[in-house]
């Protein structure tokens, strides 16, 4: 019998080194960068003071796939935006959940 596991475990997301300056690159040049900058900031600031707490760089890469993923997706919702598409008829999610409470 052997104590190796019977899976793979999968491969942690381990983000270049570079990456949080490409990223904040990314976010300078895009025209959300008012908001967008000053909130990536904030949120990094807040996992790095966590990863020295915990020593865990967790939260780290939570935050850069976090904002990667709103970069990234940020032309698809512009196009919703700009498409006029009425969502007015959406569910609210809080409110949904309030009412299974």
């Amino acid at each position: 019998m052997s104590a190796q596991p019977h899976h793979t475990p999968a491969t942690p997301y381990a983000p270049a080194p570079g990456a949080p300056a490409e990223l904040l690159a990314q976010l300078r040049a895009d025209k959300r960068a008012n908001t967008w900058v000053p909130a990536f900031e904030r949120e990094w600031a807040a996992a790095l003071e966590e990863s020295r707490r915990t020593f865990s760089l967790a939260a780290l890469y939570e935050v850069l796939q976090d904002w990667q993923g709103r970069i990234g997706h940020a032309p698809a919702v512009d196009a919703f935006v700009a498409s006029g598409y009425n969502d007015s008829d959406a569910i609210d999610l809080a409110e949904l959940r309030q009412r299974r409470g």
